[in-house]
């Protein structure tokens, strides 16, 4: 029998951003004795505190810098997975960012996919937290990527992410997946359905929702 869930928003915290309800069908992946369906793919403490999502994926084009990781745990009010690097950023310099973000309270560490298997290897000796790689191609051997000791795969294959993540689950029915979810319902649904247990959702960004509200203002004023 469905249960009518009850809410309340107020009036201050009407205005935020829902994550696509249709990832709630996905099975989620338990942390630490918490269930996470939905990560939001931001670095934007603005965008982090006014989302409805169950953690945050903290991973941005940069070098990694603690600062960065310090400000969204900061900002979070749910479990964040921070990135390490393990592109440009490699061996030690990897172990060590890892080690400061579970440090400062971080749930999980997301490693890029150039990183080597040595170095996962590394992190699992040296970290208590779920070590994340990051999967952009049918053709990595994600046998290696968990025999280095990989807790979970981050597949972000742009187009190509549903059937990378088919091809995970045909081979690996047990191994956690979250996965991009694209750009609509029905690119989440069918990540979903290929095996995906958890979807990272791109929110739009403060610029783009600034000129909702300002062309709102704007017509207000101008009395449309």
């Amino acid at each position: 029998m469905n249960k009518s869930v009850p809410e309340y928003r107020g009036l201050l915290r009407h205005h935020f951003i829902e994550v696509p309800a249709c990832i709630q069908e996905a099975s989620g992946i338990r942390i630490f004795g918490r269930l996470i369906r939905s990560l939001v793919f931001s670095t934007d403490v603005a965008i982090i505190k006014n989302i409805n999502a169950d953690a945050v994926i903290a991973v941005y084009p940069f070098t990694p810098q603690p600062a960065i990781t310090h400000a969204v745990m900061l900002a979070a009010d749910m479990p964040v997975f921070a990135g390490v690097g393990g592109g440009v950023t490699r061996g030690l310099r990897v172990i060590n960012l890892a080690m400061d973000a579970e440090f400062q309270g971080a749930t999980a560490v997301v490693v890029n996919a150039p990183t080597q298997n040595n170095v996962i290897s590394q992190l699992k000796k040296t970290i208590d937290i779920p070590v994340v790689v990051t999967v952009v191609s049918e053709l990595t051997n994600i046998q290696a990527r968990l025999d280095a000791g990989a807790d979970m795969l981050n597949v972000s294959g742009a187009s190509r992410t549903a059937d990378i993540v088919r091809k995970i689950r045909q081979n690996f029915p047990d191994v956690p997946i979250l996965a991009t979810g694209g750009p609509n319902t029905d690119t989440v649904r069918e990540t979903i359905a290929a095996g995906a247990n958890a979807i990272t959702y791109t929110p739009p960004s403060s610029g783009e929702l600034f000129r909702i509200s300002m062309d709102k203002y704007r017509h207000e004023q101008a009395g449309v």
